[in-house]
């Protein structure tokens, strides 16, 4: 089928993978319906009720329940709470003859193959035919679940393997069956792309596939060598955590969050079914492991596991650490590790990676011994798991979340380095590596002249490019080449096309003085010699907002001159990105704050990734927002005044985002709190962010783009202000908020009703910048302030005081 949509999938198991599933493809704006058993009790409230085991809602109490519990959950597995109504439930013996009307129909239920093939002999008798039909299974072999059946059923049947959380994992492994039809994997790799943002990954059925069979292996030799060289939990997880560009669980924390028993039986599963791997049968049996399993212990889930913590008589969180020598649990120790020290100073990942390996200690053990076994497993997987390298990559940068993967890390510390570490330490790498190095290969990939990124193919022994690049811009690769303008903080790099692209490049992208220089620049170029600008960058986040460090200084020294110029200096240039004469789009993904959100609020359009957490933060550093965000919401609130009884309600719904320092979780979210506008636009796909919006900077320019004309904006005057003083007066009153707070919502209010306006009137954009601007300086004159702002620069938290 060359077009197929889906419109309507049905989800077969509402577990927590098989809801968190139906959460993601109803954000996707899929139509679900979510399927489990039916209960053969009631309930005493159910009894209490007068139901019976015939009710409806009785019937399909499991799968209710495990929604009711996703959606409660935290971090949420939906975009928008309210896309929960595409999502119906239903049970396996009364709805699931209504798969006849779904495109889609995952089986996510136990993991045993009787029980699978019992449901799928179901399935096949009532879907019609072409329906796609997949298993979640994450190891089980696929060819089992689909041999024997029709000519129909198996061309489009295939393993579709997502990973826990769905909305936040993007790894997404295609499993073909032996008679999947070519068309069926095409479409689910554009599919999970576009539609659900995900990695697609094309696995073979081999067990564990990609992500679990490296992740699993991987996590099972850190913890076997950590005790072998007499390490601590606590230190095992500092040197596979953020240092190496892994999620700060390392590696202990990271089995707790799995849940022990999972961990364990997904390896014992592992060392059954490939008998021929023999780095995995190699592995030891863990006295370690077995004692928890044995105390049932299983990590999160039991509240104990290699970490666990409770609160003593006085409220005080207490936090233990398991001693993998006496298996006696005692306080947990916050180490400061020497070579993470120097290997931080050394600066960049390339250098740091050198520092830990150069180690001579024990620390430096666990890291020589950690990567020489992963290079040697991953060297040995090819071309048994995929065959090539990229895919193994892939899964483990979106499956486990490491910014790099294993070849990539390899690359790092380069080719005939990374072979010698594996020689020095017993392991054996794969032939077709040292074939590799003896033609004078220096390393898996490369980026061409044309900024497009090349592997390493095993098989014909050549570069390639990897395929699919085409949608995509990264940055990484063309920075060299397409560099236009730079400065300490900010680079402009030439997109083609005629668009250029301003990228922060300062600590956690903070917007200090460099980055302003660099947008200002930016428009001056475009304006010139181009058809408009793209401000976007591929960091974790897009930014944290302005340079507090620079700000506290200023204030300290009550330079009130510069700070004003400063503060002047930022609003100025938000006006720029507002009425400049070229489109300017703004591409904020991750956390977009304070002066982040801002930037996006005065961009001609905002393209955002939908895992965009985004917000006015300023009043938890004691001030409001100064860089034109308090007049941007008070101006687009007055754009929606329609009716007097619904002015005050948007003005402070509007307020009130602002002054509890509110941050949406969500582009959807976000979207609610009128940050993102209907006109803008949410994509996906975090990867084809930068792509997207330099095809709408054209859409625009191609268009006929002119410079917005400025029109004023609508306040409500004292009135509207009294409303604001009265509440944040009884909020102080009763001890819900400081005397501090309470002067900060004040001036929030001030500025956000017109200032002292008798009645509702019509003012300029720069009017309401000025009484910003005041509002702002006049706090960062109030020791609390400053306190506040030293707080966060040494927590990272906000203070209330």
């Amino acid at each position: 089928m060359k077009n197929r949509h889906i419109n309507h999938v049905t989800v077969l198991g509402s577990g927590v993978m098989g809801s968190g599933i139906a959460c993601l493809l109803a954000g996707a704006g899929i139509n679900v319906l979510m399927l489990d058993m039916p209960v053969t009790e009631l309930t005493e409230a159910e009894k209490a009720n007068g139901l019976t085991l015939d009710n409806k809602a009785v019937r399909n109490r499991n799968a209710q329940m495990h929604l009711d519990k996703a959606l409660k959950s935290n971090p949420s597995p939906i975009y928008d709470k309210a896309f929960a109504s595409r999502i119906s439930v239903g049970n396996f013996e009364d709805d699931l003859d209504k798969i006849k009307n779904s495109d889609w129909v995952i089986e996510v239920i136990v993991e045993r193959l009787d029980i699978k093939n019992q449901m799928f002999d179901k399935v096949e008798k009532l879907r019609k035919p072409g329906t796609l039909v997949t298993t979640n299974t994450s190891g089980i072999p696929v060819h089992l679940m689909s041999e024997g059946r029709s000519e129909d059923f198996q061309k489009h049947f295939c393993g579709t393997h997502f990973f826990n959380p769905p909305r936040y994992l993007r790894l997404f492994e295609i499993i073909p069956g032996p008679k999947t039809d070519p068309e069926v994997i095409d479409f689910f790799t554009r599919f999970s792309d576009l539609f659900l943002g995900k990695q697609p990954v094309l696995a073979k059925d081999t067990p564990g596939f990609i992500g679990n069979r490296i992740g699993v292996y991987s996590m099972a030799k850190v913890m076997e060598l950590g005790q072998e060289l007499g390490l601590t939990v606590e230190e095992v997880d500092t040197l596979t955590g953020s240092i190496l560009g892994r999620p700060k669980t390392g590696t202990f924390k990271l089995a707790d969050l799995v849940g022990l028993d999972t961990a364990a039986k997904v390896t014992k599963g592992l060392q059954e079914n490939a008998k021929n791997d023999q780095m995995v049968n190699d592995l030891k049996d863990s006295k370690v492991m077995n004692f928890l399993l044995e105390n049932n212990f299983l990590g999160d889930k039991s509240g104990k596991g290699f970490y666990y913590k409770e609160r003593d008589v006085e409220g005080n969180t207490n936090r233990f650490a398991l001693d993998l020598n006496t298996l006696e649990y005692r306080p947990l120790e916050r180490n400061n590790l020497d070579v993470i020290g120097r290997a931080k100073q050394a600066g960049g990942t390339r250098n740091q990676l050198a520092v830990l390996l150069s180690d001579k200690g024990k620390h430096g053990d666990l890291i020589r011994k950690h990567l020489a076994s992963l290079f040697a497993y991953v060297s040995q997987r090819i071309p048994e798991i995929s065959d090539n390298l990229y895919s193994i990559d892939d899964g483990m940068k979106t499956g486990y979340a490491w910014k790099y993967g294993p070849f990539e890390t390899w690359d790092l510390i380069g080719v005939q380095k990374g072979i010698e570490l594996i020689q020095s330490e017993g392991f054996q790498v794969a032939d077709w590596v040292k074939e590799l190095q003896n033609s004078g290969v220096v390393s898996f990939y490369n980026v061409n002249q044309n900024g497009t990124k090349e592997f390493y193919d095993v098989e014909s022994k050549v570069f390639k490019e990897i395929p699919g690049q085409g949608s995509f811009i990264i940055l990484d690769n063309i920075r060299k080449t397409k560099e236009v303008w730079k400065n300490a903080e900010a680079v402009i790099e030439d997109l083609g096309d005629d668009v250029i692209n301003l990228e922060f490049r300062s600590k956690m992208n903070s917007i200090g003085g460099g980055v302003i220089q660099g947008i200002q620049k930016a428009i001056d170029l475009a304006e010139k010699d181009y058809k408009g600008l793209v401000i976007g960058n591929q960091a974790d986040n897009f930014s944290v907002g302005a340079n507090l460090a620079m700000i506290m200084m200023m204030a300290a020294e009550q330079d009130w001159f510069e700070l004003n110029m400063a503060i002047k200096t930022f609003q100025d240039t938000m006006m720029r990105v507002r009425y400049s004469n070229i489109p300017v789009v703004v591409a904020p993904h991750g956390m977009t704050l304070g002066g982040g959100c801002e930037i996006s609020l005065h961009a001609d359009k905002i393209v955002a990734a939908a895992e965009t957490y985004m917000g006015l933060v300023e009043v938890g550093v004691g001030v409001i927002p100064g860089g034109g965000g308090t007049k941007e919401m008070t101006r687009r609130v007055g754009m929606t005044f329609e009716k007097d009884d619904v002015k005050t309600n948007r003005l402070r719904d509007a307020y009130m985002n602002i002054a509890m320092g509110k941050v949406g979780t969500s582009a959807y979210e976000v979207k609610n709190m009128g940050y993102i506008r209907d006109t803008d636009v949410i994509v996906m796909n975090k990867d084809r962010q930068i792509a997207e919006a330099k095809k709408h900077v054209i859409l625009l320019s191609d268009a006929g783009y002119t410079k917005p004309i400025a029109e004023k904006v609508k306040v409500l005057g004292k009135n509207a202000m009294g409303m604001f003083y009265v509440g944040s007066d009884q909020m102080e009153a009763g001890n819900y908020i400081s005397a501090h707070d309470q002067l900060i919502a004040n001036k929030l209010g001030y500025v956000m009703t017109g200032g002292n306006l008798s009645e509702a009137s019509e003012v300029s954009e720069q009017y309401l910048l000025d009484l910003e601007r005041e509002a702002f300086l006049s706090l960062c004159g109030e020791r609390k302030t400053l306190q506040r702002i030293e707080h966060m620069l040494k927590t990272g938290k906000p203070l209330r005081n």
